[in-house]
């Protein structure tokens, strides 16, 4: 028996199978009913820490973003209702049990680092010129993903 007290929604969140649905405008963008949660299914979600829970469904998210980029540009992250900016990803992790943290560099290339607890998450994955010195864009959602396969 379960001693945790949780609200409705809490406990159909934690009941849910994993599942994303999205309609654009562009077709292209689309993932014409590829299952895009293959990568948080690795653990049952009961057994996921609201920590892991949102840095897995935002692996995918940046994953999916990435597919569709050009050549030119790499992903990057703004913060809605923040005055942080916006960061080029270059990494990010979760510590259990709530908080999410991302690892990149300003436009300015000064290093950054953003901890944010997981009830306060809110981001916007934008593109920014790969850096100039590198003959292939960084895939951050990729190595991300594959990170996870290897737990």
């Amino acid at each position: 028996m379960d001693d945790e007290i949780r609200t409705s929604a809490e406990a159909l969140e934690a009941a849910a199978i994993p599942r994303c649905r999205e309609v654009h405008a562009d077709p292209e963008r689309c993932q014409q009913g590829e299952d895009v949660t293959e990568g948080v299914k690795l653990k049952p979600v009961e057994e996921k820490s609201a920590a892991q829970w949102a840095y897995e469904r935002l692996i995918l998210y940046i994953q999916n973003f990435e597919k569709t980029l050009d050549n030119e540009h790499e992903v990057a992250m703004g913060f809605a209702g923040d005055t942080t900016g916006v960061i080029r990803i270059e990494g990010m992790g979760f510590f259990d049990p709530d908080i999410v943290t991302f690892y990149g560099s300003d436009p300015a290339g000064s290093k950054t680092q953003l901890v944010q607890h997981v009830t306060q998450l809110s981001v916007m994955l934008r593109t920014l010129p790969k850096k100039v010195k590198q003959a292939e864009p960084e895939r951050i959602g990729f190595r991300l993903a594959a990170a996870l396969e290897k737990e």
